[in-house]
């Protein structure tokens, strides 16, 4: 029943009892949610020379929008957002690129933190490319590490960007390649993209890195449960974490059996034969031999020309992925076909053709063969 009724009822009751003593006090309107006097101003979009004087000159507040409007999928940013890239990239390429996974619970954001702080007493700039899992229902994505890594987001030295998967492969955002040449123009010389967790799909992280780091931890079962050819093959070095307390003895045997199983691998191409090793973020033990042993693995690779040999074949693999995203793009968003899609997944549910022969009569109206 609304107040309104209710008012109602209650005057026709005070009209038949003249000598009550109750009064009706009347009620109020709804107050709008929004104060009306409030006068939203509009953001003024910045030029593309201001963009790229403030990466430049480090502005992480330009950073941040300049990725934004990379990763917006409304087509009037891209052609801004590839000239950024494009007149970044002379002042790209000069930094260390790790991608850091692990099982859930590795404890890969503590890891990061604690590393991260060490890593600029070192005089390094770091900047950490985290990617959330997005939604598969909702498409949402609670961005929660920067709430996690409470100390290196208020390090100057470190550039903390959350970014939503958005579905795509492995957990990787859409446009962490690009934003990677934005922060190295920014003059951060070491980049940390950590994914999501241990997968199949992490093939797309390390196709971006120059070293792959796996972070497992013990005690959790059976420690060679984790040794998996896949995804071991592309590890450039493993650490066991929270390697303190009573964890300490399991961590140094773990270490052990990771270190014998991937000994059993060919020597991978980089010529250089991952390495294991145990630390505590917590109690901060360690951290410095890993660090020690990610300069051993970069000096390695960079005195044999497989640094750069890496690069460049990252650099075509990511041309053929650009090409295959825009063809997906431009086929998806086709006038003649988008209206003829919803059609033809009608008669494949409803078996009156096959997925193989729908997918070509599309193809063929797309390509109007």
């Amino acid at each position: 029943m609304s107040f309104t009724k209710i008012n109602h009822f209650e005057h026709e009751y005070l009209d038949h009892h003249h000598d009550s003593a109750l009064q009706v006090t009347e009620g109020v309107e709804d107050q709008p949610v929004v104060n009306p006097y409030l006068k939203r101003r509009k953001k003024r979009q910045l030029t593309t020379d201001e963009y790229v004087a403030g990466i430049l000159e480090g502005n992480i507040t330009i950073l941040s929008q300049a990725i934004t409007l990379i990763e917006s999928s409304n087509p009037t940013h891209y052609a801004q957002a590839q000239e950024i890239i494009e007149r970044c990239l002379p002042y790209a390429g000069k930094s260390i690129r790790i991608g850091i996974t692990g099982v859930p619970g590795a404890g890969k954001s503590t890891w990061i933190e604690a590393v991260g702080n060490m890593v600029t007493r070192l005089r390094h700039k770091l900047a950490v490319l985290a990617i959330d899992p997005s939604s598969e229902r909702s498409g949402g994505s609670i961005l929660g590490d920067k709430t996690r890594m409470t100390t290196i987001t208020t390090n100057p030295d470190i550039f903390v960007r959350p970014s939503p998967s958005a579905g795509s492969l492995g957990g990787v955002a859409r446009k962490t390649r690009e934003t990677i040449v934005l922060c190295e123009a920014a003059g951060y010389d070491v980049i940390f993209i950590e994914t999501v967790g241990v997968g199949q799909s992490e093939t797309a992280v390390h196709s971006m890195v120059d070293m792959f780091l796996m972070l497992q931890i013990s005690g959790a079962g059976d420690d060679l449960q984790g040794i998996k050819r896949g995804i071991m093959e592309m590890a450039d070095m493993m650490v066991i974490t929270k390697a303190d307390g009573e964890n300490i003895h399991k961590a140094e045997l773990a270490r052990v059996q990771y270190q014998g199983a991937l000994r059993l691998f060919p020597t991978p191409e980089s010529g250089h034969r991952p390495e294991v090793y145990c630390c505590s973020s917590v109690a901060g033990t360690g951290l410095e031999e890993v660090w020690k042993g990610v300069e051993e693995y970069i000096d390695h690779i960079q005195a044999n020309g497989y640094f750069r040999h890496n690069r460049n074949r990252q650099n075509k693999y990511w041309m053929y992925e650009t090409i295959n995203e825009a063809l997906k793009a431009s086929f998806f968003h086709n006038p003649e076909i988008e209206p003829l899609i919803e059609e033809m997944e009608q008669r494949v549910l409803e078996e009156k053709t096959s997925s193989f022969t729908a997918a070509h009569e599309l193809l063929d109206k797309y390509f109007k063969r």
